[in-house]
């Protein structure tokens, strides 16, 4: 058996003349969440749904479960759980009916039912119609219908995007009892601060492209910057300047306060994700609810 849930090489999709993903290659390890960053077009979506076996690829070699796709495509379906990008519920039936419907289809134990009801906190909306739910609502029935089958690997397409704090909360939190419970699962996010908490390692992909990829920690300690944020008084007032401690004249002048005596405080400046992306593509990036321009 492979170490390894999905192992991508060289993989490649055009459209036409359009290369929107250009030779990727990653692995994913058993039991880890993996997490794949990039702004809308970066080819995230794209590369899901050529591992799963929906669209052909136009070059490069997939394995999942250790399953060539999309020759093998049909051996991992029992094992392979997904939450696409888009809510495609029934609407005029309920929860309940629907998890109902796609465990009959799937040949699974009408008594899964309410396990995954209750792992999802949806037993008590479990009688709503679909078409009444909130997007929060109608995402965790969307989890609860890819977790009918116990997946070995899970794929989530920016589970709590547009999403409300409570509801995006309820979510990481299921994302993080699927790993405790030996789970892989593979999310895309636009979300900074949840790849941070959330992936033990992650891509950053644009444009097409791999830039980066590694655990949240060794991004921000190889891309990100290094400073700390001193106050100390200046005439007899006090002043707050961040130095960086990576040139020698910042390092030199916090040596300098430090012997003189005038440092009140010293706060260090830990690196964060939204720095590697800048550093690393240049792009527009979301940060929670808001959009920077890097």
């Amino acid at each position: 058996m492979s170490d390894f849930a999905i192992e991508v090489e060289g993989l490649a999709k055009s459209y036409g003349q359009t290369e929107v993903v250009k030779g990727i290659s990653f692995s994913v390890r058993h039991g880890e969440i993996f997490g794949f960053l990039g702004p809308n077009g970066a080819g995230k979506t794209t590369s899901i749904r050529m591992m799963i076996g929906e669209v052909p690829f136009s070059n490069g070699k997939i394995s999942i479960l250790g399953h060539s796709i999309p020759s093998q495509t049909h051996q991992t379906r029992t094992r392979v759980g997904v939450v696409p990008d888009y809510q495609n519920l029934y609407d005029r039936i309920t929860i309940r009916q629907n998890l109902e419907f796609f465990s009959a289809l799937n040949n699974v134990s009408s008594s899964r039912v309410d396990e995954v009801l209750a792992e999802v906190f949806l037993t008590e909306h479990q009688y709503k119609a679909c078409k009444d739910l909130s997007r929060g609502l109608r995402q965790r029935a969307l989890i609860a219908r890819g977790l009918l089958h116990k997946p070995a690997l899970f794929f989530l397409d920016e589970p709590t995007s547009a999403l409300d704090p409570h509801s995006a909360r309820l979510i990481r939190e299921l994302v993080l009892k699927l790993k405790s419970n030996g789970t892989t699962v593979f999310l895309t996010t636009h979300y900074m601060e949840e790849a941070d908490q959330l992936c033990d390692r992650l891509a950053i992909m644009n444009a097409g492209e791999i830039v980066a990829c590694d655990s949240p920690e060794n991004l921000k300690k190889n891309f990100g910057r290094k400073s700390v944020r001193v106050e100390y008084l200046e005439h007899e007032m006090k002043q707050m300047t961040e130095y960086s401690l990576e040139t020698t004249d910042d390092t030199g002048i916090v040596a300098d306060l430090l012997r003189a005596g005038r440092i009140l405080k010293i706060h260090s400046q830990e690196a964060t994700l939204e720095e590697v992306f800048m550093k690393v593509t240049g792009a527009r990036w979301k940060s929670g609810s808001e959009e920077v321009e890097i």
